[in-house]
């Protein structure tokens, strides 16, 4: 029997997930399967992965077939490195716990890549709230000033208006002195 480790789709229209599947070659896709060896969702930022590690190991070891997208789930998971480095035990390159080590260290590779990238994808974030907030103030500062010169345009207007109310009294009582003097 030709057995794949395939993707079994679940979820609604638009929101897929999917079951991590051993099933023949011969099985439709939704179909009947051997075994479940974990899911995959690709709707959470990054996709979300739980696998049996030991029993995907296991399959691949025995035959099965996995499928391209598969492939590259357990790629980026570590069993297809481990299925290699469990090769060049089998052919005497090197021992078990050398094995061991080199997955461990790719782990710790692997784990501080995505350390790094999270931290600049906060640090990218952080950098583009502060340019907001700059612009922000600058927009602010700009209309701060217009209203400042609207502010001093009124009350220049205001002075003006009352100096020149202040004028016209002055000038009504000497016309009004003026004439009594006549």
């Amino acid at each position: 029997m030709a057995t794949k480790i395939r993707l079994q789709r679940h979820g609604r229209k638009g929101y897929a997930f999917y079951s991590i599947v051993i099933a023949d070659a011969r099985a439709p896709r939704d179909g009947k399967f051997t075994e479940k060896l974990g899911t995959y969702n690709p709707n959470t930022n990054p996709a979300t992965v739980d696998l049996k590690f030991e029993r995907a190991l296991y399959w691949l070891e025995n035959g099965a077939q996995p499928t391209d997208t598969v492939r590259n789930i357990l790629s980026r998971e570590g069993v297809m490195l481990m299925k290699h480095l469990n090769g060049g035990v089998r052919k005497g390159a090197f021992d078990e716990a050398a094995a061991q080590a080199k997955f461990e260290a790719w782990k710790q590779e692997k784990a501080a890549k995505a350390n790094h990238a999270a931290d600049k994808k906060a640090a990218d974030k952080k950098a583009a709230a502060d340019a907001r907030l700059e612009a922000e103030k600058k927009v602010n500062e700009k209309i701060a000033e217009k209203v400042a010169e609207k502010k001093a345009a009124a009350a220049a207007a205001k002075a003006e208006a009352e100096a020149a109310a202040a004028a016209a009294e002055a000038e009504a009582p000497a016309e009004a002195e003026a004439p009594a003097e006549a």
